[in-house]
Protein backbone atom coordinates (compact mmCIF):
# COMPACT_ATOMS: atom_id res chain seq x y z
CA UNK A 1 0.00 0.00 0.00
CA UNK A 2 1.34 3.34 -0.91
CA UNK A 3 -0.52 5.66 1.76
CA UNK A 4 -0.53 9.68 2.43
CA UNK A 5 -1.16 10.32 6.30
CA UNK A 6 -2.06 13.84 7.59
CA UNK A 7 -0.18 15.45 4.76
CA UNK A 8 -0.03 19.03 4.55
CA UNK A 9 1.85 21.57 2.12
CA UNK A 10 1.89 25.38 1.84
CA UNK A 11 3.84 27.76 -0.60
CA UNK A 12 4.07 30.74 1.48
CA UNK A 13 0.79 31.95 3.22
CA UNK A 14 -1.42 29.60 0.57
CA UNK A 15 -2.12 26.37 1.70
CA UNK A 16 -2.20 23.43 -1.00
CA UNK A 17 -2.55 20.33 0.94
CA UNK A 18 -4.70 20.55 4.43
CA UNK A 19 -4.51 17.11 6.23
CA UNK A 20 -4.81 14.65 2.60
CA UNK A 21 -5.02 11.02 3.94
CA UNK A 22 -5.03 8.48 0.86
CA UNK A 23 -4.16 4.84 0.23
CA UNK A 24 -3.34 3.34 -3.40
CA UNK A 25 -3.63 -0.35 -2.85
CA UNK A 26 -1.66 -2.46 -5.29
CA UNK A 27 -3.87 -3.89 -8.06
CA UNK A 28 -6.15 -1.03 -8.29
CA UNK A 29 -6.36 1.93 -10.16
CA UNK A 30 -7.19 5.24 -7.99
CA UNK A 31 -8.95 8.07 -9.81
CA UNK A 32 -8.27 11.41 -8.14
CA UNK A 33 -10.89 14.08 -9.76
CA UNK A 34 -11.62 17.71 -8.12
CA UNK A 35 -11.57 21.14 -9.35
CA UNK A 36 -8.45 22.66 -10.84
CA UNK A 37 -6.34 24.59 -7.96
CA UNK A 38 -6.92 22.14 -5.60
CA UNK A 39 -3.72 19.98 -5.01
CA UNK A 40 -4.42 17.01 -7.00
CA UNK A 41 -1.19 17.36 -8.39
CA UNK A 42 0.73 19.00 -5.71
CA UNK A 43 -0.01 15.17 -3.58
CA UNK A 44 1.19 13.07 -6.51
CA UNK A 45 4.21 15.17 -6.47
CA UNK A 46 4.30 14.01 -2.58
CA UNK A 47 3.57 10.95 -3.03
CA UNK A 48 7.02 10.38 -5.67
CA UNK A 49 8.81 12.73 -2.91
CA UNK A 50 9.54 15.17 -5.78
CA UNK A 51 8.12 17.59 -3.52
CA UNK A 52 8.85 17.09 0.40
CA UNK A 53 5.84 17.46 2.54
CA UNK A 54 5.48 20.26 5.25
CA UNK A 55 3.90 17.77 7.99
CA UNK A 56 2.67 14.40 7.99
CA UNK A 57 4.10 11.02 6.04
CA UNK A 58 4.30 8.76 3.14
CA UNK A 59 4.53 5.48 3.55
CA UNK A 60 5.60 2.47 1.28
CA UNK A 61 4.37 -0.84 2.13
CA UNK A 62 3.91 0.22 5.69
CA UNK A 63 7.41 1.58 5.75
CA UNK A 64 8.25 5.55 6.39
CA UNK A 65 10.20 6.43 3.17
CA UNK A 66 11.50 10.01 2.08
CA UNK A 67 12.93 8.54 -1.14
CA UNK A 68 10.14 5.71 -2.42
CA UNK A 69 11.55 5.54 -6.00
CA UNK A 70 12.24 3.58 -8.07
CA UNK A 71 9.14 1.42 -6.61
CA UNK A 72 6.74 4.81 -7.36
CA UNK A 73 7.30 6.48 -10.56
CA UNK A 74 5.21 8.84 -12.52
CA UNK A 75 4.43 9.89 -15.73
CA UNK A 76 3.54 13.95 -16.40
CA UNK A 77 1.35 15.38 -18.56
CA UNK A 78 4.55 17.07 -20.20
CA UNK A 79 5.94 13.98 -20.85
CA UNK A 80 9.47 15.28 -20.46
CA UNK A 81 11.19 13.14 -23.55
CA UNK A 82 14.62 13.38 -24.63
CA UNK A 83 14.31 15.25 -28.18
CA UNK A 84 17.92 14.04 -29.10
CA UNK A 85 17.48 10.13 -27.57
CA UNK A 86 15.20 7.50 -29.59
CA UNK A 87 12.07 6.88 -28.11
CA UNK A 88 13.94 3.64 -27.27
CA UNK A 89 16.76 5.39 -25.65
CA UNK A 90 14.06 7.48 -23.61
CA UNK A 91 12.82 4.11 -22.09
CA UNK A 92 16.21 2.83 -21.09
CA UNK A 93 17.94 5.64 -19.59
CA UNK A 94 16.43 5.38 -16.03
CA UNK A 95 16.82 1.91 -15.83
CA UNK A 96 20.54 1.64 -16.44
CA UNK A 97 20.93 1.69 -12.55
CA UNK A 98 18.30 0.29 -11.33
CA UNK A 99 17.15 -2.55 -13.71
CA UNK A 100 20.06 -5.13 -14.53
CA UNK A 101 17.24 -7.03 -16.80
CA UNK A 102 16.35 -4.08 -18.53
CA UNK A 103 17.46 -5.19 -21.77
CA UNK A 104 15.20 -7.93 -21.69
CA UNK A 105 12.60 -6.30 -19.99
CA UNK A 106 12.03 -3.66 -22.55
CA UNK A 107 10.84 -6.03 -25.22
CA UNK A 108 8.29 -7.20 -23.25
CA UNK A 109 7.05 -3.66 -22.89
CA UNK A 110 7.59 -2.88 -26.56
CA UNK A 111 5.12 -5.78 -27.30
CA UNK A 112 2.69 -4.55 -24.42
CA UNK A 113 2.32 -0.91 -25.77
CA UNK A 114 2.52 -2.01 -29.59
CA UNK A 115 5.43 -0.11 -29.87
CA UNK A 116 7.48 -2.31 -32.73
CA UNK A 117 7.27 -0.20 -35.56
CA UNK A 118 8.49 3.25 -33.91
CA UNK A 119 10.04 2.41 -30.90
CA UNK A 120 13.15 3.58 -33.04
CA UNK A 121 12.20 6.80 -34.14
CA UNK A 122 12.97 10.29 -32.44
CA UNK A 123 9.91 11.84 -30.09
CA UNK A 124 9.20 14.94 -33.35
CA UNK A 125 8.75 11.92 -35.38
CA UNK A 126 5.86 10.20 -33.16
CA UNK A 127 2.30 11.28 -32.53
CA UNK A 128 0.94 11.99 -28.89
CA UNK A 129 -0.50 9.20 -28.25
CA UNK A 130 2.62 7.00 -29.04
CA UNK A 131 5.16 9.43 -26.84
CA UNK A 132 2.12 8.72 -24.07
CA UNK A 133 2.84 5.24 -24.31
CA UNK A 134 6.81 5.32 -23.89
CA UNK A 135 6.52 7.62 -21.24
CA UNK A 136 4.49 5.08 -19.28
CA UNK A 137 7.13 2.18 -20.83
CA UNK A 138 9.42 4.26 -19.25
CA UNK A 139 8.15 4.60 -16.04
CA UNK A 140 7.60 0.58 -15.99
CA UNK A 141 11.01 -0.06 -17.00
CA UNK A 142 11.78 0.32 -13.39
CA UNK A 143 9.50 -2.62 -11.97
CA UNK A 144 7.36 0.02 -9.86
CA UNK A 145 4.78 -1.16 -7.44
CA UNK A 146 2.96 2.45 -8.23
CA UNK A 147 2.76 4.25 -11.15
CA UNK A 148 1.58 7.81 -10.55
CA UNK A 149 -0.16 9.26 -14.03
CA UNK A 150 -1.34 13.19 -14.30
CA UNK A 151 -3.63 14.16 -16.92
CA UNK A 152 -2.14 11.51 -18.89
CA UNK A 153 -5.31 11.23 -21.44
CA UNK A 154 -5.62 15.41 -21.53
CA UNK A 155 -4.28 15.77 -24.97
CA UNK A 156 -5.67 12.36 -26.77
CA UNK A 157 -8.85 11.41 -28.80
CA UNK A 158 -11.21 9.23 -28.01
CA UNK A 159 -9.13 6.29 -29.30
CA UNK A 160 -5.95 6.73 -27.76
CA UNK A 161 -7.99 7.17 -24.85
CA UNK A 162 -9.55 3.83 -24.82
CA UNK A 163 -5.87 2.52 -26.00
CA UNK A 164 -4.40 3.71 -22.43
CA UNK A 165 -7.31 2.45 -20.70
CA UNK A 166 -6.92 -1.20 -22.20
CA UNK A 167 -2.99 -0.42 -20.95
CA UNK A 168 -3.88 0.64 -17.35
CA UNK A 169 -5.98 -2.82 -16.89
CA UNK A 170 -2.87 -4.86 -17.52
CA UNK A 171 -1.29 -2.70 -14.88
CA UNK A 172 -3.86 -3.85 -12.80
CA UNK A 173 -3.56 -7.14 -13.75
CA UNK A 174 0.23 -7.41 -12.92
CA UNK A 175 -0.27 -5.88 -9.51
CA UNK A 176 0.27 -2.65 -9.73
CA UNK A 177 -1.08 0.22 -7.95
CA UNK A 178 -2.30 3.23 -9.91
CA UNK A 179 -3.10 7.09 -8.86
CA UNK A 180 -4.54 8.45 -12.11
CA UNK A 181 -5.33 12.52 -11.61
CA UNK A 182 -7.83 13.10 -14.64
CA UNK A 183 -10.78 15.53 -15.50
CA UNK A 184 -11.91 12.93 -17.40
CA UNK A 185 -15.22 11.90 -15.42
CA UNK A 186 -16.40 9.19 -17.67
CA UNK A 187 -12.72 8.03 -18.03
CA UNK A 188 -12.87 8.02 -14.37
CA UNK A 189 -16.14 5.65 -14.46
CA UNK A 190 -14.48 3.27 -16.57
CA UNK A 191 -11.24 3.21 -15.24
CA UNK A 192 -11.05 3.50 -11.19
CA UNK A 193 -11.67 1.11 -8.63
CA UNK A 194 -11.42 4.04 -5.87
CA UNK A 195 -12.68 7.91 -7.02
CA UNK A 196 -10.40 10.41 -4.49
CA UNK A 197 -12.41 13.75 -5.07
CA UNK A 198 -10.20 16.66 -3.62
CA UNK A 199 -11.62 19.91 -2.83
CA UNK A 200 -9.89 22.86 -0.97
CA UNK A 201 -6.31 20.91 -0.38
CA UNK A 202 -8.75 18.09 1.24
CA UNK A 203 -10.16 14.33 0.28
CA UNK A 204 -13.42 15.95 0.05
CA UNK A 205 -15.27 12.20 -0.70
CA UNK A 206 -13.71 8.82 -1.57
CA UNK A 207 -15.26 5.37 -2.75
CA UNK A 208 -16.19 3.24 -5.47
CA UNK A 209 -17.00 4.88 -8.89
CA UNK A 210 -20.41 4.41 -7.35
CA UNK A 211 -19.88 7.95 -5.59
CA UNK A 212 -20.29 9.77 -8.54
CA UNK A 213 -23.81 8.84 -9.28
CA UNK A 214 -24.68 9.35 -5.26
CA UNK A 215 -22.39 11.94 -4.00
CA UNK A 216 -22.97 12.05 0.31
CA UNK A 217 -21.35 15.36 0.30
CA UNK A 218 -22.50 18.56 -0.77
CA UNK A 219 -19.55 19.61 -2.46
CA UNK A 220 -19.02 16.41 -4.83
CA UNK A 221 -23.19 17.27 -6.01
CA UNK A 222 -22.38 20.46 -6.37
CA UNK A 223 -18.95 19.45 -8.37
CA UNK A 224 -20.85 16.77 -10.45
CA UNK A 225 -24.32 19.01 -11.66
CA UNK A 226 -21.50 21.41 -12.67
CA UNK A 227 -19.90 18.73 -14.84
CA UNK A 228 -22.84 17.74 -16.05
CA UNK A 229 -23.58 21.20 -17.45
CA UNK A 230 -20.49 21.22 -18.97
CA UNK A 231 -20.45 18.16 -20.84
Amino acid sequence: MLSARNIHKSYQDRVILNGVDVDIAPGQISCVIGPSGTGKTTLLRVLCQLEKEDAGEILVDGEQNTAPWPKVTAVFQSLFLWPHLTLRENIMLPARNHNPQADKDIEGLIKLFEMNHFIDHYPNQSSIGQRQRVALARALILNPKYVLLDEITSALDVEQTARILTKLTHLKERGIGVFLITHHLGFAKRAADQIIFMSDGKVTEQGPPAILQTPTTERLKQFMSLAEIGA
